[in-house]
């Protein structure tokens, strides 16, 4: 399929290390082809002309973890459900994501798996750039909204046999690092590339230090589902501020964590290792309701969803307000919040040469915003996949 070539101008570019002002971008087969300064015109015929009308052009958003959208649920195990997620989020400014599941029977996950493993990309879609296994591999007493029934012990022979069943499209893990008491499932995990997460688990501080001595680089939803900051164990908090070689995921809504607490995070963590990501269920974008998230009841408000017994269960956060989140409770620049959106994910899950940045040659995925935070276009890989209006 042949993609339009576009001439998008008058912009502000975000590229990563300067701002182009008053500049214009060309996008041709779905890569970035030219950058250009002010008034310079393309070296190649163009299908479409945009006047960005003085705004800014930044990277699409790369959501690290999310479970659904729209009434759709990775869980759902069908194309036709990968394909609505995949449309509503370029309208908040995702770009690409890691569809993620939940601890699940293992029928349940195999089913999920091999949906990924075959699902292709639908052109002007946000893109499905791998899987994030959030457990089953993880601590009881920190099981959260995730079903403790089918929370299973770490097992390198389990995992390989979603892998294959995934396509090899898993791309993070989340499991509880104490559970792996050999840490055989992690130094198999670093072995072969894939993010290993903390997340749902109880460790402590000198826990975590070994953990990441075998090799884990990530935490999952920050301060969530974990063991918090204690003045004689800091446990998994701490060692996201400690510990450098970990980037951190944050659900920036002001639920999970309060804005105070997303304002220490930012100012000790930095934008260096903070990654916003949604945690988003089927719910997003839809009316408050009740609805299911692994088999289980979820009440869904305006501002959060809690299973029964109250306990958070996931977000209907969308990501472009996540990021406008970051910048009131923080003072984040947009630069600031361009990292955390775009350039720490793909580097974390080693996309980083082809997305997360506005340079030549890399994909075509960008957001035309205003001062605001508002949305006007967003482009998949090249191709409109959402105008404010439309």
């Amino acid at each position: 399929m042949r993609r339009d070539t576009i001439w998008i101008k008058n912009v502000d570019i975000y590229k990563e290390e300067e701002i182009i002002k008053k500049g214009s971008i060309v996008l041709q087969d779905g890569i970035i082809h030219q950058i250009l300064n002010g008034d310079a015109s393309p070296h190649v015929p163009i299908d479409a002309v945009v006047d960005g009308g003085g705004r800014s052009l930044i990277p699409g958003f790369i959501d690290g973890h999310i479970h659904g959208a729209n009434g759709a649920d990775v869980m759902d195990a069908s194309e036709e459900a990968i394909d609505t997620m995949a449309r509503a989020l370029p309208a908040e400014g995702t770009t690409s994501f890691l569809a993620t599941t939940i601890t699940q029977s293992k029928e349940n996950i195999d089913q999920a798996l091999e949906n990924i493993g075959k699902y292709e990309n639908k052109p002007g879609n946000a893109e499905v750039i791998g899987v994030h296994l959030e457990g089953p591999f993880i601590n009881k007493e920190k099981a959260g909204a995730q079903p403790e029934d089918h929370i299973l012990a770490p097992d390198v022979e389990q995992f390989d046999e979603w892998q294959r069943m995934s396509n090899d499209r898993i791309k993070t893990i989340t499991l509880a690092p104490e559970c792996d008491k050999d840490y055989a499932l992690i130094n198999y995990l670093q072995q072969k590339g894939i993010t290993i997460s903390a997340g749902h688990t109880s460790a402590g501080f000198a826990e975590m230090k070994k953990a990441v001595e075998h090799g884990v680089r990530q935490v999952t939803h920050l301060a969530n589902a974990m063991t918090g900051l204690h003045h004689r164990d800091i446990g998994v908090v701490g060692a996201a501020f400690l510990l450098e070689e970990l980037r951190a995921e944050l659900i920036a809504d002001g639920v999970h964590v309060s804005p105070d607490m997303i304002h220490i995070f930012y100012q000790n963590i930095g934008k260096e290792r903070l990654m916003l990501i949604t945690d988003a269920l089927r719910a997003k974008c839809l009316q408050p309701g009740t609805y299911d998230l692994g088999g289980q009841s979820v009440t869904v408000t305006d501002k959060q969803a809690t299973l029964e017994n109250g306990t958070l269960a996931g977000s209907i956060l969308k990501l472009i307000d996540g990021a406008r989140n970051m910048m009131d409770f923080t003072g984040a620049a947009l630069q600031d919040v361009i990292k955390m959106t775009s350039e720490n994910p793909a580097k974390q899950i080693h996309v980083f040469d082809k997305k997360g940045s506005i340079e030549i040659g890399k994909d075509a995925d960008l957001v035309l915003v205003d001062d605001n935070l508002h949305i006007y276009q967003t482009y998949c890989r090249g191709i409109l996949s959402y105008k404010e209006g439309s």
